[in-house]
Order: structure tokens, then sequence, then C-alpha cells
């Protein structure tokens, strides 16, 4: 009797594994977004989208975009209303500037400090870097992608592009996104972090 309870607790445990599904991802970054948006109490996502929600579509990390830029501090910038696509506006200011060397060429990016967010004390060293792209409107979101930052120490800054992610209005118009400045485009494929998003 002990063994065949015992054989039961075994057949038991392994069907509930096998009704679990792993989350998909190949690093972190994005098994943790996929966990997200597969979370009914976090995703964007509309309720016909999440319930076939396998996953999100990532370009395979690539570690030349992985990159040290240099931080310039620009502390007398004044704060200004960051369009966003409602008629809502984001009090933010430029933090910095980023300034990166990539295959050669000379970049720079402005990196924002939003006004409401330093009064949370979770996030009062939080950064905002969004920015566009040649992929956008092909490969990735039309608007642009965001990467979020955390102040540095010093005058350097690591800027990984695998971990940029869509603006939530990607998935879902209900949400109210700030639009990437023009001043934040890059000249460049940026063929790292995640991919457009194909509607249901």
């Amino acid at each position: 009797m002990k063994y065949l309870l015992h054989l039961f607790l075994l057949v038991t445990i392994a069907s509930c594994a096998q009704d679990k599904q792993p989350l998909l991802g190949d690093t972190e970054f994005q098994k943790n977004m996929n966990a997200d948006f597969k979370d009914a109490t976090k995703s964007p996502l509309k309720d016909k989208d999440r319930k076939n929600f396998k996953g999100l579509d990532f370009f395979k990390f690539d570690s030349t975009f992985v990159i040290t830029t240099k931080l310039i501090r620009t502390p007398d910038s004044k704060w200004f209303k960051m369009k966003t696509t409602t008629d809502r506006v984001s009090l933010e200011r430029v933090y910095g500037i980023l300034s990166f060397i990539f295959k050669g060429k000379e970049y720079k990016l402005n990196v924002y400090q939003g006004k409401d967010l330093i009064q949370d004390e979770e996030y009062a060293d939080y950064l905002f870097l969004p920015f566009s792209d040649i992929t956008n409107g092909d490969t990735t979101y039309g608007g642009g992608r965001y990467i979020d930052l955390r102040i540095p120490n010093d005058d350097k800054l690591i800027i990984d592009f695998n971990s940029a992610y869509n603006p939530y209005c990607a998935y879902n118009e209900k949400y109210s996104c700030p639009i990437v400045p023009r001043e934040n485009y890059l000249d460049i494929k940026v063929e790292a972090g995640v991919k457009a998003f194909a509607k249901h």
C-alpha cells in the first residue's frame, strides 16, 4: 500500500510538471517579460491576445549591443512636457546625454528623468531611455522602444539594447505611452531586444 501511494504521488507530480509549461526565453530578461505578459494582473495584453499567448518574439541575444557609454550629466536642464500617445503629458527632464561609439561611429542619446517617479523611493534613481531606429515599422514596433536604466555612481553607463522593450500601447491602445523624441533616433538597425507584436 505504501508503495502504491508513493507511485501515485510520483505520477501526480509528473503530470503536474507536464501541465506547467516552461517559460520561453533565452535570457532572464526574456523569461521575466514572458512571465509578466502571461500574468493577467501584470499583462498589457488584451484578453483575446493573452488567451493564446506563448511568448514574445525577441532577437537573439547579441553582445555587440551591450554598450558602455559616457554619461554627460545636464544638471541645469528644465522640466518639459513629453508628449504621449494620448492627451496626457509626462513631466520629464534630460538627465544627461549618453555618448558612445558603435561600429566606428559616434552616437548620442538623451536619457530622461521623470518628475513623478523621483518622488518614489524605489524609482528615485530611475532613468528612461526611449529610442527609435531603422528597424521600426519593419521588424520592431513603429513607435520605437524603451530601455530602463539606473543612475550610476560615475560617468559610465551600460546600455543593453537586448533589454529594449515595446511601449504598452504596442499591445493595447488603452495605454498612454511617451512618444520617442526625434533627437533619440539612431540611424542604425538595432536588431536586439523585443520585436514587433503580431496582434490576433
